[in-house]
């Protein structure tokens, strides 16, 4: 089974490139499922339904997600459907949506770390209760997104759930880090995929407004960024009898904005 989980996709210019890139891929590199973190797909800023259809008519199979997927009631209300779009599996118990969806014989789930983030449920006991519920019909190969800010937390639930899952990879910091690994017992790890979005920008956002908050430090409108993209993603390839991964690189791509 080869895998692709992309980075955070960033709003229209994110959309674009992954409707132009992710079809090439698939076929280029024998993609069986694209798992893509869409939390910013809209406007920067949440996802809606539409924009997360345009990621499924993109040949992504699963959306992922994070701290921003209730900016957009109509995607709270569309939680509940049958779209294979996840919210944070360690939210309190009532809310709308699942944490988890098994999807052509691949277990995906979608976790929010604590650090900088805010006050929700354990995501390492979190995962202990899925994988002890699941634990007669769980599938071989399981891909944890987990969606978090402080290296360390993700590092941890990486070594926590060596063994026991297949991929552990990081998301939400939109900065692609270079420390792609199989960790001793078979779990793929990395500490953030990246982003895929405007690459003369700051993670996603227009240069010039995210300085102007720095210096004044008073509220101001930012913007996604313009012009050419960065597609940043992971390469998991996993063996279907045991579980473990086999390799995990990175995949990144850049588009231009005149390719239609």
């Amino acid at each position: 089974m080869r895998i692709l989980m992309l980075g955070d996709v960033i709003g229209k210019p994110g959309r674009r490139a992954v409707q132009a890139l992710v079809p090439k891929m698939r076929q280029e590199h024998g993609i069986d499922m694209v798992i893509a973190n869409g939390e910013n797909a809209a406007g920067g800023l949440g996802l809606t339904p539409d924009t997360a259809q345009e990621l499924f008519e993109s040949e992504v199979d699963v959306i992922t997600s994070g701290n921003h997927i209730w900016s957009h009631k109509e995607m709270v209300s569309a939680l509940d459907g049958d779209l294979a779009i996840l919210r944070p599996l360690n939210y309190p118990p009532g809310v709308p949506g699942r944490g988890y969806l098994i999807k052509d014989n691949v277990l995906v789930v979608n976790l929010l770390g604590r650090t900088f983030i805010g006050s929700l449920d354990c995501p390492f006991r979190a995962m202990d209760q899925l994988l002890e519920e699941l634990a007669d019909s769980k599938p071989n190969i399981a891909v944890v997104d987990f969606h978090a800010e402080a290296t360390s937390e993700k590092n941890a639930l990486g070594w926590y759930l060596d063994g026991r899952v297949s991929a552990v990879l990081g998301t939400h910091t939109h900065v692609g880090t270079a420390d792609a690994r199989l960790l001793p017992k078979g779990t793929a790890f990395i500490t953030d995929v990246g982003m895929t979005g405007p690459i003369n920008s700051v993670i996603g956002d227009d240069t010039g407004a995210v300085i102007q908050r720095f210096l004044t430090q008073l509220p101001h409108r930012i913007s996604v960024g313009e012009g050419d993209v960065i597609l940043n993603s992971v390469l998991v390839e996993i063996d279907d009898a045991t579980g473990r991964a086999k390799l995990i690189n990175r995949v990144d791509r850049e588009w231009v904005q005149h390719e239609k």
